[in-house]
């Protein structure tokens, strides 16, 4: 627990703006050093925000690149690109990258960068946990890459059911970096998950209460505390695993007492949170984002906030549907059932109050606006699927077909990436102070939208006629030749849309039209300051008196104004307010950390303790427990400067 000071003081309440003495003095204290030691030991949110997207899509291109090698193969029948060991490989990595080294990460950039803005807040809770859980992510996706130098790729499938996933079916060491890399991964989702909901709890801008937060905050919340009851489940799943495949135990072996299905339910408690952590962010993007371009707030914000948590709260209980053909009592079937039909009403909610928002107001067909719309339309398509499965004799017939790929196409990638690619045209300006060209937009949108629709819909046509998945070739005459073909050239038409806004990006980077503070005219915080933003934040912490406080002339909302260039003045170190939880009051000022490669070093321990597990070279696991414990004890030795909290007196 941090240290209370031995004297209190209230910050005063001033003007100042982004040239002031203030904001000179700001900069020199929350600027990150120089040089690449500087850039190692950055626990600045906006910094570590733009590493986890740069990172992500990295592993988004690489798993794009394996998924295009398999629509080769797919391409036609009787194809003999891949061998069948070959395919098994390309078919887990694709999904390992896509859904745990691309999807969530991807939405931790964005939150990352924007949570402070949007809160009113100088930086995250705990600026080195932000650090460490990026370099964590970083050292997990190497790890599990490392597998293809290796000659040791795992190969079952990234839902890696057991018995196959077994040492007697699966002797190489594939299996053991999936296991150990999932750990390690699970480290920094975890500690990722609960820098954000503390966050939100404890730094809010004054006034910021949760009824004012934006959406996007709280499907983050929401996503973050379903990460912390979840991913322990699969986390332990992949340990059990890792035991019984290296230590000689039984945990799922059926010939010593062992249960395989334990394995699919472990997961699968971890596996459908783990979608709507995947959605709900993408669709707090869209909620937030959507009322810029047609010029009015949301619909039914609280019924958008409510549903939010509400599909959180009914996802955990819906995870035996992917389960349905494993022999199951009726009675789990018909309650399990109920519930995954019942989940769709919460997500209808959003969808009504999004289509509401656009039609009562004045839509600006900006490419950010397509995106959205075409993630509403995506999002339709992929919950029908969805709801199709939650009938216990629909499953029946397609579980384990190619309609099932489908569905979570749709829902992992389209309702995941088209949010994510507005949402970087949208922010694009706040990241790099400049423009991204429209007319690139317009296309890089036609591309993607055209090409995702060809690639994944007649994904449903052949799992209707019978195509299972995970076949590596298909023989002739089956009915599956012309909807492969054309899923084939749907997903090459995808990655061009793809290369195309990643070219724009490029481009604009450099190019691009310089922005102003707020060239959207947008009613949020981080457009309340200049572009790029500032090391730190804010020159003074706002007072936040409306849930738009931007347009509350126009709104009309009260006769409360926020305080935007009058608020709290904290500048006798890194110093940020600290607020209650529901209502925004403030109640410390918090001492925040400066700059540490304390983060990295732990990382770079945590990563070598799993790799001497891999090898199982104890005594190098020893070492690099010792060396994990000396640096946790390095992070958490008391300093001065750091961890101190001090009371606010209110008058």
């Amino acid at each position: 627990m941090p240290a209370p000071l031995e004297a209190s003081r209230i910050p005063r309440i001033v003007r100042a703006d982004y040239d002031s003495a203030v904001a000179r003095r700001l900069h020199a204290l929350w600027e990150t050093g120089p040089g690449l030691r500087g850039w190692l030991a950055s626990v600045d949110h906006k910094q570590i925000g733009r590493r986890y997207l740069v990172t992500a899509f990295l592993f988004l291109l690489l798993g794009g690149v394996e998924a295009l090698v398999m629509r080769l193969q797919l391409a036609g029948p009787e194809r003999h690109l891949l061998t069948p060991d070959q395919y098994n490989q390309l078919f887990t990595m694709h999904g390992v990258t896509m859904i745990f080294l691309y999807a969530l990460p991807v939405l931790s950039g964005f939150s990352n960068f924007l949570w402070p803005l949007l809160l009113g807040a100088r930086d995250m809770a705990f600026p080195r946990l932000n650090a460490f859980s990026y370099w964590v992510y970083l050292c997990a996706g190497i790890f599990l890459y490392l597998a293809f130098p290796l000659g040791r790729t795992p190969d079952a499938g990234w839902f890696n059911y057991v018995p196959y996933s077994a040492r007697p079916h699966d002797p190489g060491m594939g299996i053991d970096i999936y296991a150990l890399g999932m750990v390690l991964l699970g480290v920094s989702t975890t500690v990722g998950s609960i820098n954000f909901i503390v966050s939100v709890l404890r730094t809010k801008a004054p006034g910021m209460s949760v009824n004012r937060m934006p959406i996007i905050i709280w499907g983050t919340l929401t996503a973050s505390v379903g990460n912390l009851f979840s991913v322990p489940a699969v986390s332990l799943a992949f340990f059990l695993l890792w035991t019984d495949r290296n230590l000689g135990t039984h945990f799922f072996d059926p010939a010593n007492a062992g249960q395989p299905l334990l394995w699919q339910h472990l997961f699968w408690m971890f596996g459908h949170p783990w979608v709507y952590a995947l959605v709900l962010p993408a669709q707090g993007i869209v909620s937030d984002c959507l009322q810029v371009y047609v010029r009015r707030p949301l619909v039914g914000y609280t019924a958008v906030a409510l549903s939010t948590l509400i599909t959180m709260f009914i996802g955990f209980g819906v995870w035996v549907h992917h389960m349905f053909a494993t022999g199951l009592p009726a009675q789990s079937l018909a309650f399990f059932g109920a519930a995954s039909i019942v989940i769709t009403i919460p997500s209808a909610v959003s969808v009504f109050a999004w289509i509401a928002t656009i039609f009562t107001g004045r839509p600006a067909f900006r490419t950010a606006f397509l995106f959205f719309a075409g993630f509403i339309v995506l999002f339709v398509i992929g919950g029908v699927s969805g709801f199709m499965t939650a009938s216990v004799p629909a499953d029946l017939q397609l579980t384990d077909t190619y309609f099932v790929v489908a569905h979570m196409h749709y829902v992992l990638v389209g309702i995941n990436f088209f949010p994510v690619v507005g949402g970087v045209y949208h922010w694009f300006p706040k990241f790099t102070g400049r423009m991204m060209n429209e007319r690139l937009g317009k296309w890089n949108f036609w591309l993607m939208f055209t090409g995702f629709n060809l690639g994944f819909f007649p994904m449903h046509i052949s799992g209707l006629l019978g195509m299972p998945r995970r076949i590596y070739t298909y023989p002739a005459g089956m009915g599956w030749d012309l909807p492969n073909l054309i899923t084939s050239a749907g997903s090459f038409v995808f990655a061009g849309g793809v290369l195309l806004f990643l070219v724009n990006v490029a481009i604009s980077a450099r190019r691009g039209r310089v922005a102003g503070p707020n060239p959207w005219d947008a009613p949020s915080l981080e457009w309340a300051m200049p572009s790029p933003p500032p090391p730190y934040n804010f020159v003074v912490v706002p007072i936040i008196a409306t849930r738009h406080p931007l347009w509350e002339d126009r709104l009309r909302e009260g006769d409360a104004r926020s305080g935007l260039e009058e608020g709290l003045l904290l500048d006798q170190g890194r110093e940020a307010i600290g607020t209650t939880g529901l209502d925004g009051k403030p109640v410390a000022i918090l001492q925040m950390p400066g700059d540490s490669l304390v983060p990295l070093l732990l990382a770079l321990a945590l990563t070598g303790l799993t790799g001497a597990l891999l090898m199982l070279r104890w005594w190098l696991a020893g070492a690099a427990g010792v060396a994990v414990l000396l640096l946790a004890i390095a992070w958490l030795w008391p300093r001065a400067a750091l961890g101190q909290t001090t009371e606010v007196r209110h008058a």
